[in-house]
């Protein structure tokens, strides 16, 4: 995805209304159904990523290693912890990385939700990362930094398959890191944090000198994981529960 998110114009809908919701790093773009928007929305979002902030912020404070391990981590007393930082060591651990791997998706699902508790179609962006329940088929498109296949293909996600997270990694495009070589790694999950988790995982193994499907076919192994795409320069490999199409401005 991009750093100047000029996607998030091409993912209107003429059934949807969207607005945007800042807090410290979290950047959320946000669609819901035009029936249940209100102008009060916003901030009630905001508030509700406020208050999952600060319970994620406590954790760290207690433990600093929360925040920097690139390995699963272990908590002495896992029961204690809140449920976000829960679901983050899950989608962490399954991914054979550290927890704050799946923090851009779980912010993404829990806004999500929230809003699902009385929207019926929401769409969640997160720095690439997104949750979407729809009722119609859509269309997200894949930005995959100088790769020529940037933008020149889009992802077909049917209602029946969501609630759904599709999560990017990338160590071309955007802030966020991996020591691996790929131009974008795609995950789909019911699970947000874990497609998170994973993409980062799956962009870490991307070098010029491993088979991608290979790769693909190891991601695929993990619990929860129904589709992966993978570009890199001019290759492209993708495996599950995925149809790729043309993107519409390619």
């Amino acid at each position: 995805m991009t750093s100047h998110r000029f996607y998030r114009q091409v993912m209107e809908n003429e059934r949807m209304v969207s607005f945007t919701v800042k807090v410290k790093e979290t950047d959320l773009w946000i669609a819901v159904d035009a029936l249940h928007f209100s102008e009060n929305l916003s901030s009630l979002v905001e508030k509700h990523i406020w208050r999952k902030r600060q319970e994620l912020e406590k954790v760290i404070n207690y433990c600093p290693e929360f925040q920097t391990t690139m390995e699963p981590f272990l908590a002495e007393n896992p029961h204690e912890l809140p449920d976000i930082a829960i679901q983050m060591v899950r989608a962490g651990n399954k991914a054979n990385v550290g927890p704050m791997a799946a923090v851009a998706g779980i912010f993404a699902e829990l806004a999500g939700k929230y809003l699902l508790e009385d929207a019926r179609e929401v769409i969640v962006e997160n720095g690439g990362d997104i949750f979407l329940q729809v009722e119609n088929t859509c269309r997200v498109g894949v930005y995959a930094g100088n790769s020529p296949l940037s933008g020149k293909v889009a992802l077909e996600i049917m209602p029946e398959n969501t609630p759904l997270g599709i999560c990017t990694s990338s160590a071309t495009v955007g802030p966020s890191y991996s020591s691996g070589e790929a131009d974008a790694v795609v995950v789909l999950s019911p699970s947000s944090p874990l497609a998170d988790a994973v993409a980062t995982s799956v962009g870490n193994m991307i070098d010029g000198q491993k088979n991608l499907e290979e790769i693909l076919q190891t991601a695929l192994q993990i619990e929860g994981i129904e589709g992966l795409l993978i570009i890199q320069g001019e290759k492209m490999a993708a495996q599950g529960n995925i149809k790729l199409v043309r993107a519409e401005n390619s």
